[in-house]
């Protein structure tokens, strides 16, 4: 009897994984994990405090940056669960439902975190290509617009992934690479036939990451041909400044969110560590460095962030 109830218990749960080999010291590792959450959490939410109460920040470009704040936000607090149980109390269980629920989360906010950086993109396209109905094309109704519009395709995407995991039978050693749920990993330990679930996620990744990089390079080419029709070299280098920030949150984003990608769907060798560490930049990094990155490029939010700590 107890060795029935051992293996209905095994195939009940999935088993999460924090870095191999260095179990011993995961006490240790949880350290940088904790201060990059509270950082993540504490930069995004002082990015929000400002732009919510200074008036002079009500501009598209910081009201898509609130829109990001809020998305690096709901990443941390999707993840930050299980990997600080996993490195802090080694638990390493978690149920079907709980981990079919966070993958929801996890990606729901990664492509809307998608949909945002396009969407600043858009903005900063405008402003250097066409500053003149800069104000006229971006106001506050269209932009409370696109972003609820970005909102709901990142949840109607995803929405259709549990219910297509839930389904399937799950009788391998269930043991996860990440100390978190994602699709692709999880659907590749089940028994059944994945084919709907891998055709899915593989159209739902193209129209959506996909496209959005391609708009996000071809925006950029666009402003970069405007840029260089510009006579002085102080404002071409002016207006570049304007999208620094932008465009590292857009590598520190996307060149790991499609790299892990391809490493589950494609590549069945690749090493585990590599995996593990792709995957903490794609959803723990990302997240600690947007604020960080904004803060100190942008002068008008660096001031005023030093004028609320100095009062």
């Amino acid at each position: 009897m107890s060795a029935v109830n051992d293996t209905k218990l095994k195939f009940a749960v999935f088993l999460l994984t924090g870095i191999p080999g260095q179990e011993d010291v995961h006490l240790w590792i949880s350290i940088p994990f904790c201060l990059m959450y509270v950082i993540s959490i504490v930069g995004n939410s002082i990015i929000l405090f400002i732009i919510k109460t200074d008036p002079s920040l009500h501009e598209p470009m910081y009201i898509f940056l609130s829109m990001l704040a809020v998305t690096d936000l709901g990443l941390s607090i999707s993840t930050m669960p299980t990997t600080l149980g996993m490195f802090l109390f080694n638990s390493r269980e978690i149920s079907h439902s709980a981990c079919f629920a966070q993958l929801f989360f996890i990606h729901s906010f990664s492509f809307t975190e998608s949909s945002m950086l396009l969407l600043m993109a858009y903005d900063r396209f405008v402003a250097i290509c066409n500053p003149l109905r800069y104000a006229s094309i971006l106001t506050p109704s269209r932009i409370a617009k696109m972003g609820l519009v970005s909102v709901l395709r990142g949840v109607a995407v995803v929405f259709p992934l549990p219910f297509l995991l839930k389904h399937y039978r799950y009788c391998q050693a269930n043991v996860l690479s990440h100390s978190y749920c994602i699709n692709q990993e999880v659907m590749n330990l089940a028994c059944s036939d994945i084919t709907i679930n891998y055709m899915y996620g593989l159209f739902v990744t193209i129209s959506t990451v996909g496209l959005d990089s391609l708009l996000i390079l071809l925006s950029y080419v666009m402003i970069l041909k405007t840029v260089l029709s510009i006579a002085s070299h102080t404002e071409r280098l002016r207006a570049l400044s304007t999208c620094i920030s932008h465009i590292c949150a857009f590598l520190l984003f996307y060149m790991p969110m499609l790299g892990l990608s391809v490493i589950h769907r494609f590549v069945k060798s690749s090493s585990p560590l590599l995996v593990i560490l792709i995957g903490y930049v794609y959803l723990v990094i990302s997240p600690v460095m947007n604020p960080i990155v904004y803060s100190v490029k942008s002068k008008h939010l660096r001031a005023r962030i030093i004028r609320v700590f100095v009062k």
